[in-house]
C-alpha cells in the first residue's frame, strides 16, 4: 500500500498515543487532534487520507465534524465512540460514515480497519470498472455517479459503494454478512450486520419510488439482498 496519511481526533491523549502508534507501526503518517476545532483545521490545511474520528468532542463534537467533511469530500471516516447504544451508532452512518468501532476497543482491530478502508479507496482509484445502465439508473463508477431519469441521486461513498456492488451482480443475491467482507472488507465478527440494513434502506429512499416496495433492491427473506436490473 502506498504511504498514507491518517488523522486521528480524541480527546484522550492515551487513545491518540496508542492508536496512532500502531497505525505508524504500519507505515502511515499521523496526524493528531485533541478537539474539534483542531480536526477541522487539519482537514483544511493538510488533508488526510482517512479520519478516525471520536464521537465526542469538546468543542465541535464528531457528528458535526464528519457532517462537514460529508458535505464537501469522499474522505473515509471511522467513528469512535464509548456509546454502545444503536442509535448513536446509526446516527454516524446515515450522515456518511464509513465505519465505527465500539470504545473500548482492539487497537489492532482498529488498525485492520483502517487498512481495509485504505486498500478500498486506493483500489478504487486504479480500477477501471464498468459504467452500468438499467431502466433509467445510470451507476457510473469513475465518476462515482449515480443518475435516475434525469436527476443525479446524492449518495455517500458507502452508499454508492454497496449500491454499484449488488449492481455489478445482478439478482445475485448478498447476505449482510457477505457484504461486510465485500464492500466493508470487515469480518461480520467486528461490524454489526446492522450496518448493511441502514444504508440499505437509505439508499432505497433516494433511488425508489416507493421504499416500502423497492423496484431495485429487493430483499430476500432469510438471506440478504439482491439487485434486480
Amino acid at each position: 500500500m502506498t504511504a498514507t496519511k491518517v488523522l486521528v481526533v480524541d480527546d484522550e491523549p492515551t487513545v491518540r498515543e496508542v492508536v496512532a502508534g500502531y497505525l505508524r507501526r504500519d507505515g502511515h503518517e499521523v496526524a493528531e487532534a485533541a478537539d474539534g476545532t483542531t480536526a477541522l483545521a487539519l482537514l483544511e490545511s493538510e488533508p488526510p487520507d482517512l479520519v478516525v474520528l471520536d464521537m465526542m468532542l469538546p468543542g465541535v463534537n464528531g457528528l458535526d465534524i464528519l457532517r462537514r467533511v460529508r458535505s464537501t469530500s469522499d474522505i473515509p471516516v471511522i467513528m469512535l465512540t464509548a456509546r454502545a447504544e444503536e442509535t448513536d451508532r446509526v446516527s454516524g452512518l446515515e450522515l456518511g460514515a464509513d465505519d465505527y468501532v465500539v470504545k473500548p476497543f482492539s487497537p489492532r482491530e482498529l488498525a485492520a480497519r483502517v487498512n481495509g478502508v485504505l486498500r478500498r479507496t486506493v483500489g478504487r482509484a486504479a480500477a477501471s470498472p464498468q459504467r452500468l445502465e438499467f431502466d433509467g439508473l445510470v451507476i457510473d463508477p469513475l465518476a462515482r455517479e449515480v443518475v435516475l431519469g434525469d436527476r443525479v441521486v446524492e449518495l455517500t461513498p458507502k452508499e454508492f459503494d454497496v449500491l454499484a456492488f449488488l449492481a455489478a451482480s445482478p439478482r445475485q443475491v448478498f447476505s449482510r454478512a457477505q457484504l461486510l467482507e465485500q464492500v466493508w472488507m470487515s469480518s461480520p465478527d467486528w461490524q454489526d450486520p446492522a450496518t448493511v440494513t441502514v444504508h440499505v434502506r437509505r439508499i432505497r429512499n433516494k433511488i425508489e419510488a416507493d421504499p416500502e416496495h423497492p423496484r431495485w433492491i429487493t430483499t430476500v427473506w432469510g438471506v440478504g439482498y439482491r439487485f434486480e436490473p
